[in-house]
């Protein structure tokens, strides 16, 4: 259940989310809600399949700004890192990123489920 105490238990910097929220906890955690359901971490694996960096860059890019303004704090390092990887467009093995990305999404959707 998707609750600030569960965001705390899974890692979240909840106040950090909160106050770039203005402290209002429904909209927090309605936008949390909308984030753990992005079509763009299936978009990033995709494009990354088929090494389509640009569209993977754009998906990242646009899960980074999410991941740090709800302050979800398990997803942050792996994005902000692939994220650069692929601004450099390198050619590069993804898999352990994605992994991690994909651990921590599926925990976050778990709470919100």
């Amino acid at each position: 259940m998707l609750t600030i105490d569960s965001l705390k238990e899974y890692g979240a910097n909840v106040e950090e989310g909160l106050t770039r929220c203005v402290n209002r906890e429904s909209l927090y955690l309605r936008l949390v809600g909308k984030a753990a359901v992005s079509p763009d971490f299936e978009r990033l694996e995709t494009a990354i399949d088929n090494r389509d960096y640009e569209d993977a860059f754009q998906a990242a890019h646009g899960l980074k700004g999410v991941v740090n303004n709800l302050a979800l704090t398990p997803l942050k390092a792996p994005i902000e890192e692939i994220t650069e990887h692929l601004r450099a467009k390198e050619e590069i093995d993804y898999s352990r990123l994605l992994a991690e990305i994909k651990d921590a999404h599926d925990r976050l959707k778990a709470i919100v489920e």
